[in-house]
């Protein structure tokens, strides 16, 4: 019996499966394809930090979706968890952006003003000796930093399948395959060919990531989705657990709730070389130790690379895509991918079920990079 979907999601990251929850709940159906698992690329590796008052772009053309995308995650937490039946522990956390260069103390000083005002976030500048009494593991060279609270932290494998997961109860499917090319008649793709059978489809959403330019020579559009390359350390240390994320010289220091302190997030642009290097868990280790000397003996746990989809001006690709009647992109979200993912599904979903989104995702139409491939 061949197979067929209403809407056929091809990639099975957070953007997938964010696109197949929020069409579930429009009551319609789609089938969530993917090669290697769910969530086991960047979205299952990523630290996890939802930050939308800071990053690439923001305070500036992705600040509003950002923004958006928060509170669509605080939103969402309580009903996707018993939805899904995954607790992927959505919560609040401190930080400390430390300066360890005469240098960086102005930035540091201007972004503390970004946090005041907007409720439920707080920011302010503490001298050493105030970081010390917080957090005494913090090596006595720190010049003083910035305290902020309000920024969340998810697990970010477990948001990505309990969004599949809730998607599958109300009727969406996954389907493990490989996706070789796609078939179209008359400006629409009407059917997925995978290595292993065919799925006909109504609607095609290309959530590839990184991969994302593979889908330019099946549609004929240029889709400027490049892989960059991050490594985490994730260092076992006995004691007491730290109480905030810690960052600065170039370190972060991501504590969880398993005990194991996520350190990193390199950026490399190596192509699509997934391997960890030894070399670089010796730089971030170096790195953290200018943080917290006391990481300099801590065992890794485990070490990890992903890939991150990143476009050349750094915001995502959402929209038809140019020339096709049925078939969108959801891609190019950065180093973002795991806060802007509710936004990416629910206005994916809103253009396919209605035509338009109240969602601030203008700027990121795929129209603008619109260069016909032959």
């Amino acid at each position: 019996m061949a197979e067929t979907t209403d809407v056929a999601i091809i990639g099975g990251g957070a953007a997938g499966c964010a696109v197949a929850y929020y069409l579930a709940q429009s009551g319609i159906k789609s089938t969530i394809i993917e090669r290697e698992g769910l969530g086991n690329q960047a979205s299952g590796y990523a630290a996890g930090g939802l930050n939308p008052l800071t990053g690439v772009g923001i305070p500036g053309p992705l600040g509003t979706f950002a923004w958006e995308c928060f509170q669509l995650h605080m939103d969402l937490y309580p009903s996707l968890k018993d939805q899904s039946g995954i607790d992927y522990q959505t919560r609040k956390v401190g930080k400390f952006d430390l300066a360890l260069e005469e240098s960086e103390v102005a930035g540091l000083r201007e972004t503390v003003e970004l946090f005041q005002g907007i409720p439920g976030f707080e920011g302010r500048w503490l001298e050493p000796a105030e970081i010390a009494e917080l957090e005494p593991r913090v090596s006595p060279n720190v010049l003083g930093g910035m305290y902020d609270f309000g920024n969340a932290a998810v697990d970010s494998h477990g948001f990505t399948n309990a969004m599949a997961a809730a998607a599958e109860k109300m009727g969406a499917s996954i389907r493990v395959g490989n996706v070789r090319t796609l078939e179209s008649k008359g400006g629409k793709v009407d059917r997925v060919v995978l290595a292993d059978g065919e799925i006909s489809c109504g609607q095609v959403v290309m959530a590839m990531g990184p991969w994302s330019r593979r889908a330019e020579s099946w549609l004929g559009v240029y889709i400027p989705v490049d892989p960059l390359k991050g490594e985490i350390i994730r260092l076992e240390k006995n004691g007491e657990p730290f109480k905030h994320d810690i960052a600065g010289g170039g370190g972060t220091i991501y504590p969880k709730l398993d005990g194991l302190n996520w350190c990193g997030t390199t950026e490399d642009w190596k192509g699509f070389d997934r391997e960890p290097s030894e070399q670089v868990a010796r730089e971030i280790r170096e790195l953290v130790v200018r943080l917290v000397p006391d990481l300099a003996d801590a065992k890794i746990a485990k070490h990890t690379a992903c890939l991150r989809p990143v476009t050349p001006d750094w915001l995502p690709v959402l929209g038809r895509a140019p020339g096709w009647d049925n078939v969108y992109l959801a891609t190019g979200a950065g180093k973002k991918g795991i806060l802007l993912a509710p936004g990416i599904g629910r206005s994916v979903a809103d253009l396919i079920t209605t035509g338009e989104t109240a969602l601030a995702i203008q700027g990121y139409s795929p129209e603008r990079f619109a260069t016909e491939l032959d």
